[in-house]
């Protein structure tokens, strides 16, 4: 069964990407998580994503395009990423979700993929 594991982080994490001082084990987690995921042949699909300043949100109301800057949803935590994984259950599902990076300071949830 596939499920999206979408990553939420706080935006110091997410600016510990580019934080000469903080970088390598911001990544070095990253790595570690996504080796373990494929290492187990659980992961069709993951990335990250830039930040939430690069996002652009697009309406139509009325047959009229709106298109705003920013994400979606407001807040301290913004989407960081994403894994489609296929795995046998959703409780499996959770088990790497706990064992993501984002779950230590930021959120994760998951889904079952339609």
């Amino acid at each position: 069964m596939q499920f999206i594991i979408l990553t939420y982080e706080s935006d110091d994490d997410v600016a510990a990407r580019t934080d000469v001082a903080r970088q390598a084990a911001y990544w070095g987690g990253w790595q570690a998580f996504g080796g373990a995921l494929k290492a187990a042949g659980v992961v069709k699909s993951m990335h990250g994503l830039a930040p939430k300043q690069t996002a652009s949100t697009t309406t139509v109301r009325s047959g009229e395009r709106r298109v705003a800057a920013g994400p979606f949803t407001a807040g301290e935590m913004q989407l960081g990423g994403y894994f489609i994984i296929d795995v046998a259950d959703a409780a499996a599902a959770e088990e790497w979700a706990a064992r993501c990076p984002a779950a230590i300071n930021g959120a994760v949830e998951v889904r079952p993929v339609m």
